[in-house]
């Protein structure tokens, strides 16, 4: 089949992204390697001091687990991950009786609870039940207890199907806070402030992290080793960080793929932080540039099939993906050229890599997912273009695959060297987390993208059919498309816990981080990846800008 003329009479829509935020700022960036021997000396000398503070064989439960708290909320927690795992899994089995105990107030059981199911525990909702009166209700003697509301209200994010005392928590603890916020002083009115817009359990541990440190500067029993601790390997980390921007900004500037692709989104800034929020610790830094790659990949090919890409080129362009041969550029239109040269390219890079450790079969089960996605990419593509409205459940279907979650999921998992075939085999065969953060994405996405895609003269295929076949409003799908992921994070709640899943926590949690990055980015119906300076970029300049005082 002779090459497409790109000229073709199709209508082409027509997108106008706004450029990048950041010109070339992250690729000046220059390191200071005498900066980082002195900070990493000084943070292994605190570390020990951290570490006997955790390990200290007098201290009590209540004591540790409030340490190990404060130790995960300040983001240095990865530091100690098998003493943290050793002490909860110790507490777990005391069987403690949270009942009748009077130390166990209603602050200290909603931490204890949150820190053991955090961590898999299968703790029982029903520890609750002494705060609920004879008809089951949370009893109205607790709302003046500001400190365990928000802590009560944490946990209950933690929920799973069929704890109704944990919706009911929620409910209670979110009507409460918003009463209490005017009257409380500080710290604690910034922290209920802040979680009222962003709970714990659904933010991006890093830059939770990075928003905890100024609250717990202003706490009365502060440990301030542990506060510089936290401090400098903050810098520490975002130092590592920079450099590995640096590296994947030059990367994007000589593959000139933006200059060849005028109507793309140029993000590769975003998709590092994208890459960041799955996993920020330092043994991760392969991962991430092997993530940003293939994200920054996956956002120009959504932008062909999305906002250029005519049905004829892009069922040449869908052929030529599924053959997965160079000898296929000849066939495809002059501009879409640079990009599939460039996809192929990349996986190349990948599998060099890969070899040197014997895991080159890996790029296979992301090679696969991606035939997939440019497959149901075309199938939405051709309903935009020609204005076909699907029913909800066909939508859906090709929704959950083109959110590119499934993809990108798989592809976070090829730098993480513990990732084995079985563990992309039972990635593949859609396990119920994972389709729970499939439905998170997608849905969480359509209600961010909603305007966007209607600025743009396009059909927002989900929430626009979601309304027709229901009868509702614009306002009321979106409500419904809300309680639809929340549900599904009850499911992914759930198959953390280690009776539902028998995965690492390490490949199970990156699943989890996708569901906070998504929410992040999406929430409050807002498109922070097409439009980064409202909603990311505050982010981006915590998470790579802006370094600690110390």
């Amino acid at each position: 089949m002779a090459a497409l003329n790109s000229n073709s009479f199709y209508h082409r829509p027509a997108a106008k992204f706004s450029p990048s935020l950041w010109g070339d700022q992250f690729i000046n960036h220059i390191s200071d390697s005498k900066v980082t021997e002195k900070y990493s000396k000084t943070i292994e000398v605190l570390k020990n001091d951290v570490q006997s503070l955790l390990t200290a064989p007098e201290t009590k439960m209540i004591d540790t687990m409030n340490l190990i708290d404060t130790l995960e909320r300040l983001g240095v927690s990865y530091h100690f991950e098998n003493e943290i795992e050793e002490k909860l899994q110790q507490f777990f089995h005391l069987n403690t009786n949270y009942h009748d105990d009077e130390a166990y107030d209603l602050y200290t059981v909603a931490l204890h609870f949150r820190l053991f199911r955090q961590h898999g525990h299968p703790i029982s909702s029903e520890i609750f039940r002494k705060w609920t009166d004879v008809k089951g209700k949370f009893k109205e003697s607790i709302k003046i207890d500001a400190k365990g509301m928000l802590s009560l209200y944490e946990a209950s994010y933690l929920r799973t199907h069929g704890e109704t005392i944990l919706d009911d928590a929620l409910a209670f603890t979110t009507a409460t806070l918003k009463s209490m916020v005017p009257n409380l002083g500080s710290p604690l009115k910034k922290q209920v402030e802040h979680a009222l817009v962003q709970p714990l359990h659904l933010g991006i541990p890093r830059l939770e992290a990075h928003s905890y440190m100024a609250v717990y500067e202003e706490e009365e029993h502060k440990n301030k080793t542990l506060l510089k601790f936290a401090k400098l390997d903050y810098n520490l980390l975002q130092m590592q960080h920079k450099e590995e921007l640096r590296q994947l900004s030059r990367w994007w500037k000589e593959l000139e793929l933006i200059s060849k692709l005028p109507y793309a989104r140029d993000r590769i800034v975003e998709c590092f932080y994208w890459a960041l929020g799955m996993y920020h610790e330092p043994q991760y830094s392969r991962a991430r540039i092997f993530l940003t790659k293939t994200i920054a990949m996956t956002s120009l090919l959504d932008d062909t099939y999305d906002a250029y890409g005519t049905i004829d080129e892009l069922k040449v362009f869908t052929e030529a993906i599924q053959r997965w041969d160079s000898g296929e550029i000849s066939r495809l239109p002059e501009y879409m050229r640079p990009l599939y040269k460039a996809i192929l390219e990349l996986y190349i890079q990948f599998e060099e890599e890969l070899a040197k450790e014997g895991r080159s079969y890996a790029s296979y089960y992301v090679i696969e997912p991606l035939k997939e996605l440019s497959r149901c990419y075309l199938e939405e593509a051709k309903w935009f273009l020609e204005g076909n409205l699907p029913s909800f459940e066909e939508y859906l279907k090709f929704g959950l695959i083109t959110s590119g979650f499934y993809y990108l999921v798989a592809s976070s998992f090829l730098g993480i060297g513990s990732a084995r075939k079985e563990d992309f085999e039972w990635l593949s065969s859609k396990p119920k987390i994972l389709v729970a953060a499939l439905i998170i994405g997608r849905l969480v996405d359509d209600i961010g993208s909603y305007e966007t895609e209607m600025e743009r003269g396009q059909l927002a295929i989900g929430i626009e059919s979601y309304m027709k076949e229901n009868g509702l409003t614009k306002e009321e799908a979106m409500a419904k498309f809300m309680e639809l992921s929340m549900n599904a994070w009850k499911d992914s709640n759930k198959e953390m816990l280690r009776l539902s899943c028998n995965k690492s926590r390490e490949l199970l949690t990156r699943i989890l981080n996708f569901e906070r990055v998504t929410y992040v980015t999406y929430k409050d119906k807002e498109d922070g990846y097409t439009h980064p300076e409202k909603v990311l970029k505050p982010y981006i300049v915590a998470l790579l800008v802006d370094a600690f005082e110390v």
